[in-house]
Parts: structure tokens; C-alpha cells; sequence
């Protein structure tokens, strides 16, 4: 029968296959010898080592691409993460750098600044030092040629003085000395006065201011105080460092209140000058043995009866016993006696 037939065909057909398919998934063991190799056999091998094969070289691929993939992504996290490690090295580098810059320049002004006023001081310190010399080789010259005066009238006239010439000495208020004498040392007092009125001008290459009262006695008090006002304030911006005021008690006695406005202890116009005022009392001669502060007193009863006075002129009338307390406050710092001289020029002091 045809179907039979065709049937047995792929029987035969198909049976080769399904035995050459179990030869290559049989695992049996081999046939004892003897026994006819099967011809399926090498196949089988040949599956066998194909596959371990295949398997080796699939592990190996995966291996191989494993390491391909991680290599780029670690050398790709490892550029970046470099490249700020060294920006980061170089910033730092770069901060420190400007830091140590920044600290030498600061140092360097430093040390100019802190060296400028060093030199300064230096400067001042010397021209103080050399002004200070020429004050005392001055008066040492002075002290020689006025051998008869107290010796407290140098020590006194030194200190005051000095300590104006001293730079380091800031000057709250002038130099102010009150020289007296009696009617026999009136060229004693007015050589005296001038001569140390010109030392301590002369020592910082100054001139001397001079007014003398006997020149204003019968002026009106007002027109002789705006003189002395003029002559003081014009000659002190101009540079001079003295004034001296010859016969006082013959100013009109209104005009001598000018004075409180260069002779205040606190608010005086001018802190860095010296006035010196003589007063020549009417009696003919100062006892020596009188002590600084008799001096002082007979000093003021004078002014108080010149200034004051019912019998003095018109020019006078302007005073009163509270504008002399004032006025005689801010003169009397310090009241120094004049002696007799002999020796002195027959010409006088000018």
C-alpha cells in the first residue's frame, strides 16, 4: 500500500537521525572492547569538546569584554577626578603663593612706615639737641658777663625756658617771665632781658619782638592795646618766638588787658612763644635779701597803686581790681629780681 510504504520510508529515514541524535546526547559510557565501535562515536566527542570549547571561549569574551567596559568608565572617572586634583594643587599652590606676597608687602610698608617716624624723630631729636646747645652756650655766655645776679634767677629762667626749646615737650601754654629791678638797676634790667630774649630767639633762627611801654604812656588805652594786639599776633605767625615787654606799669592800665589773650594758661592765642615783661619799681634799690615770693608780693602792690590809682590819668580809668587779679594771674607765672651791674655799656641796651 502506498501509505505503508511511504510511512515505512520515513521510518527508515527518520531512525538514522533519531540515533545519530542520541549518539551526540547519550551520555553512556563506551562499549567494551570486543564490542564493535559505534561510527557516531568520534561526533560525539566532537560535541563534547565543542562545547567546552564554545564554553571557554564564551567565559573568555565575557572576560575580555568586562574588563573593555570598566576600563574606559574607570579611566573616565579617573581623568576628571585628575584634572581637579590638579587645578585644586595648583589653586592651592597659587593662594599661598599670593599669601606669602601679600605678607612681604605688608612687612616691607610695615617697616617704611614704622622707619619714617623713627627718622623723623631722629631728625627732630637732633635739630631739639642742636637748638637746645646754642640756648645754653648762650646763657652760659650771659651768666659770665652778668656775674651779680641770684643764681635761682638763671636756674629758674633755664628750666622754663628749656623746657619750650625741648620738642618733646608739648606746650600747653608760653614761657611767661616777670623781670624787676629797682631805679639803680634799670640798664641791668633792660640789657638783661633783651639778652635773654635774643638767646632763646637766636637758637631756633628767630628775632625778637620788643615794645617798650615809656613809648605808649600818654596814648589812649584803646589805640595802645590795638598796637600791642598788632605787633604781638603779626610778629608771632610771621615766625618770632619773643616778645619783650620793656616798662609794663607805663602802658595805659586798659591796654594791659590785651595780655590776658597771650599770657592765658589754657587759651592763649599763641602756645609756642615766650613774653618776657620787666616791671622798674620806684624804689631805688631791691634788697637781696629778700625771698622770691616778697618780691613777688611788692611786684603787685606796685602795678595794684600804679593801675588803679584815683590820681593816675584818664587812660587808667578803664581798670578795676577784678580785671588786675586776672591780668596779674596770667603774669606772675614767674617774677625774677634783677641786680646791679658794673661793666655794662655806657650806651645802654638797645
Amino acid at each position: 500500500c502506498p501509505l505503508t510504504g511511504s510511512s515505512s520510508i520515513n521510518f527508515l529515514q527518520e531512525n538514522p537521525m533519531k540515533e545519530k541524535a542520541k549518539a551526540y546526547d547519550s551520555n553512556e559510557p563506551e562499549k567494551p572492547a570486543g564490542h564493535q565501535p559505534s561510527i557516531y562515536t568520534p561526533l560525539k566527542e566532537r560535541k563534547a569538546d565543542f562545547l567546552e570549547k564554545n564554553q571557554e571561549r564564551h567565559s573568555i569574551t565575557s572576560l575580555s569584554r568586562s574588563k573593555f567596559q570598566d576600563l574606559p568608565s574607570t579611566g573616565k572617572q579617573s581623568q576628571p577626578s585628575a584634572k581637579k586634583g590638579g587645578e585644586s594643587q595648583r589653586g592651592f599652590h597659587k593662594c599661598w603663593t599670593l599669601l606669602l606676597v601679600l605678607l612681604i608687602c605688608i612687612s616691607f610698608l610695615y617697616g617704611l612706615w614704622s622707619g619714617i617716624p623713627s627718622l623723623l624723630d631722629a631728625t627732630l631729636s637732633s635739630r631739639d639737641t642742636q637748638i637746645l646747645q646754642e640756648f645754653r652756650a648762650r646763657m652760659k655766655k650771659l651768666k659770665n658777663t652778668y656775674q651779680s645776679q641770684d643764681p635761682s634767677l638763671w636756674k629758674r629762667t633755664h628750666v622754663l625756658l628749656e623746657k619750650h626749646l625741648n620738642a618733646s615737650h608739648l606746650n600747653l601754654e608760653p614761657a611767661i617771665l616777670l623781670f624787676t629791678a629797682g631805679q639803680e638797676a634799670e640798664k641791668a634790667l633792660r640789657c638783661l632781658s633783651n639778652e635773654i630774649a635774643d638767646a632763646f630767639a637766636f637758637s631756633q633762627n628767630a628775632t625778637t619782638i620788643k615794645i617798650n611801654g615809656a613809648d605808649k604812656t600818654i596814648l589812649d588805652s584803646d589805640v595802645v592795646k590795638l598796637e600791642v594786639d598788632d605787633e604781638l599776633s603779626s610778629g608771632f605767625r610771621e615766625g618770632k618766638k619773643v616778645a619783650v615787654v620793656h616798662r609794663f606799669e607805663l602802658l595805659p592800665a586798659g591796654s594791659t588787658l590785651i595780655f590776658y589773650k597771650y599770657c592765658d594758661h589754657e587759651n592763649a592765642a599763641f602756645k609756642d612763644v615766650a613774653l618776657l615783661l620787666t616791671v622798674l619799681l620806684d624804689e631805688q634799690s631791691l634788697r637781696k635779701s629778700l625771698t622770691m615770693q616778697e618780691v613777688e608780693e611788692k611786684v603787685r602792690d606796685f602795678l595794684w597803686a600804679k593801675f588803679t590809682s584815683s590820681d593816675v590819668p584818664r587812660s587808667y580809668n578803664s581798670m578795676d581790681t577784678d580785671k588786675l587779679s586776672g591780668l596779674w594771674s596770667r603774669i606772675s607765672h614767674l617774677v625774677l629780681p634783677v641786680w646791679p651791674e658794673k661793666g655794662l655799656p655806657v650806651e645802654g641796651c638797645t
